[in-house]
């Protein structure tokens, strides 16, 4: 049972790399958070655009920050959006913030470690798959690499403007065409600095809506 002054400070990770309906995107992060803290107040919300195997993360430091000096606990929704890293996960434990699981609150130290290892595991097991996915395309002479590369920063750009769009939403701007006019307005340029108009919003939203997680 949760003590009925505590405050959250929210962390979601994500990739650019998109997997279908996963169940791990960002507002599948967000809804298990929301609901997870309740009534409880929630700080911040900061959004990571990273693999799970990186620990360099600016905007996790932030967050732990923002705990800190709030007294908060920080909340994720599973542990590998936290890390895909047991010696990472090892140390923020050992770390001076209080961090909980949405969807293993009561889980002890020995519980996230072993949650780690198999994170850990699994990120191994998704890469060797993904190497030799690579490899095979280039024995059969198919091109690699560019459109890849293309989609990775593109849906990147898409979820670095998740949060406002969420917020031009809820200020309610609805269609394509109004957040396209609010994004323009703010002075928020597409990802080669020009005007936005509807279709490039919709596609936006689509990006958005269909990003997942990789490790």
């Amino acid at each position: 049972m949760q003590d009925p002054h505590t405050q959250f400070v929210a962390y979601y990770r994500v990739s650019t790399q998109r997997q279908g309906d996963s169940g791990l995107g960002l507002g599948a992060q967000q809804d298990a958070v929301r609901r997870f803290c309740g009534g409880h107040p929630i700080l911040a919300h900061f959004t990571e655009i990273e693999s799970g195997r990186n620990d360099n993360r600016p905007e996790l430091e932030a967050a732990l920050a923002h705990a800190r000096t709030n007294h908060a606990t920080l909340v994720i929704a599973k542990l590998d959006r936290l890390a895909r890293s047991v010696s990472f996960v090892t140390k923020l434990l050992d770390g001076d913030v209080r961090f909980t699981c949405a969807d293993m609150p009561e889980a002890n130290r020995m519980m996230l470690q072993i949650s780690a290892v198999f994170a850990e595991h699994e990120a191994l097991m998704i890469s060797h798959r993904t190497k030799a996915a690579i490899a095979a395309k280039r024995a059969r002479g198919e091109p690699w690499g560019t459109n890849s590369q293309r989609q990775r920063q593109a849906n990147g750009f898409a979820l670095q403007l998740a949060p406002l769009i969420a917020q031009i939403r809820a200020s309610g701007a609805q269609t394509a065409s109004a957040i396209a006019r609010e994004l323009n307005r703010r002075g928020h340029g597409t990802p080669k600095g020009g005007q936005w108009h509807a279709g490039q919003v919709l596609r936006l939203l689509s990006r958005i809506s269909h990003n997942s997680v990789d490790p």
